[in-house]
């Protein structure tokens, strides 16, 4: 008979998993509930692609130009954070910390696909583009929820810092699309 492996599983591990990362966006949870796991950091960035594929496929104003932005503008918010933990001496987090962040996008950009394709034929363009606007903007203090816990700091910390990455983000966006 063959002893039950403990490694994590795909299968086993994904539904759990998005329910932490809907918890997190919540802000009922943190990056310390999710399991110190390169499978998550892997399922973490499966579920953003995924999502932003959605975006790409299902929503009028996205482009494959804009995914490729919103990918370098990604990239750009998880390697602050990561920074901002290693500067803060809590390197240990940053698996955990960096799966939150990244899977949070995810759920944070299928709950916009999902509003933006329920709202446009029942209230137009304007209200979906508006309400989806502000979902899209719910990520940042959730992502100042999960750095003010990665690094031990009080909320607002968190939150000035994630606003600070969100500006940072954005401007990086807006010279790149400029540029094109």
């Amino acid at each position: 008979m063959m002893a039950a492996s403990h490694r994590p599983t795909i299968q086993a591990d994904l539904l759990p998993f998005i329910k932490t990362l809907i918890d997190i966006t919540l802000m009922q949870k943190g990056p310390e509930h999710i399991p110190r796991s390169g499978l998550m950091l892997t399922m973490s960035i499966t579920l953003w692609l995924l999502s932003a594929l959605a975006a790409v496929a299902l929503v009028d104003q996205m482009s494959e130009s804009v995914f490729f932005v919103n990918v370098l503008s990604k990239m750009t918010g998880v390697a602050c954070f990561a920074a901002i933990i290693v500067v803060t001496g809590k390197s240990s987090r940053l698996l955990q910390t960096t799966s939150a962040i990244i899977g949070i996008g995810a759920i944070v950009t299928f709950a916009f696909v999902a509003e933006y394709l329920l709202v446009t034929p029942l209230l137009g363009k304007p209200y979906a583009v508006l309400f989806g606007t502000l979902i899209l903007l719910w990520s940042v203090p959730v992502k100042g929820n999960i750095i003010a816990r990665a690094i031990e700091s009080h909320w607002y910390i968190g939150l000035l810092l994630a606003v600070f990455v969100f500006c940072l983000q954005y401007i990086i966006s807006q010279l790149v699309t400029a540029q094109a």
